[in-house]
């Protein structure tokens, strides 16, 4: 039979893991939202360059008629 005692050292352990496995989750979170932001970084850099390469080659490109017209 559980005791008073017995079932509240249970419920003590179950809180202590449940602690422990939010603490490591969060240490996760922490980790992932570092990640996401380092590559928000350099996708805005890499469209920062695209849009200047972009920019340097549009005005090479002549706009004339097709030559059906």
């Amino acid at each position: 039979m559980n005791t008073p005692a017995d079932r509240l050292t249970t419920l003590e352990i179950r809180a202590a893991e449940q602690e422990k496995t939010i603490e490591e989750l969060s240490g996760q979170i922490a980790e992932q939202w570092k990640v996401i932001e380092r590559m928000e970084r350099r996708l805005t850099a890499l469209t920062d360059r695209f849009l200047q390469l972009e920019e340097q080659t549009a005005s090479d490109v002549p706009i004339t008629k097709p030559p059906h017209w």
